[in-house]
């Protein structure tokens, strides 16, 4: 596993004061074919479209954010998972943050889901009532005990692990995050049918969520993919080595320098006249 290319992916970004970035100032989508540019962690998108709040199966949460938009190729993965989940008798699957009107990085929360690509969903059934989902702070289920680094099994359910392997299976899916105590649970109730945990990835912060990123679209010339998932389920001594202390480092901390947009993203941003 590349342990610093998924962690320059989903690491949140910490600051002692959130400073609105410029993509978070443009409030409506780039006109253009649907384009998305970059890398997951640095890039933008072109032509992104918004998720209708609810739909067949599924419904946005914490719209008041405006990060439900998406490629369409997100957005018909999305429709799709709600629709295959109500079919499974699943309750209303919540899908929390996707992207920005264009792309971009947000000022806190993520430092990632820059290229219409990604989607958070909640470890959390719906409905919510339409004014709850809009802001629906402190609602999150966390579904580990953190202090064991295990799941709580007062709280998982089928229900759960049917949703995670309905998102894992479908071909448009690069990987999915998640807490590595979902994994082990995961990887323990798995059964024979074991193809689609390749695709399950460790990575703290993911407890209350699951993260799923999708592949570069095949016409996506400037998009930037991560390396395929090593082989095999991802069950044994890589996943356990995230439950052993950090060692501590000798070497001190360097500081942070935020990379360049992509030239393209840069040249977005100054049409936008938010540079």
């Amino acid at each position: 596993m590349n342990l610093l290319k998924i962690a320059v992916a989903c690491i949140p970004l910490v600051s002692g004061i959130s400073m609105a970035t410029p993509w978070e100032k443009i409030k409506a989508p780039v006109a253009g074919a649907a384009q998305s540019i970059g890398g997951y962690s640095n890039g933008c998108i072109i032509g992104a479209e918004p998720l209708a709040l609810k739909g067949e199966g599924y419904q946005v949460i914490r719209s008041i954010k405006n990060r439900y938009y998406g490629h369409p190729k997100l957005l018909s993965y999305l429709t799709n998972l709600g629709q295959r989940a109500k079919s499974s008798g699943l309750p209303p699957i919540l899908i929390g943050d996707m992207g920005m009107p264009a792309g971009g990085r947000f000022s806190s929360g993520h430092a990632s889901h820059q290229t219409g690509l990604d989607a958070d969903i909640w470890l959390r059934f719906g409905p919510m009532d339409d004014k709850t989902a809009r802001n629906p702070a402190g609602l999150a289920t966390i579904m580990v005990d953190r202090s064991a680094n295990v799941v709580n099994e007062r709280l998982w359910t089928p229900n759960h692990t049917q949703l995670i392997k309905l998102a894992a299976s479908d071909d448009r899916v690069d990987r999915i995050f998640v807490n590595p105590a979902i994994k082990v649970k995961l990887c323990n109730t798995a059964g024979n049918d074991r193809d689609w945990l390749r695709k399950i990835r460790p990575w703290f912060g993911h407890d209350s969520h699951f993260h799923v990123r999708l592949g570069c679209p095949a016409d996506a010339k400037q998009c930037k993919n991560q390396a395929p998932p090593p082989a095999g389920d991802g069950c044994g001594s890589e996943l356990y080595s995230w439950f052993e202390p950090a060692k501590p480092s000798t070497s001190k901390p360097k500081s942070k320098v935020l990379p360049q947009p992509p030239q393209l993203c840069q040249m977005i941003l100054s049409s936008q006249g938010v540079n």
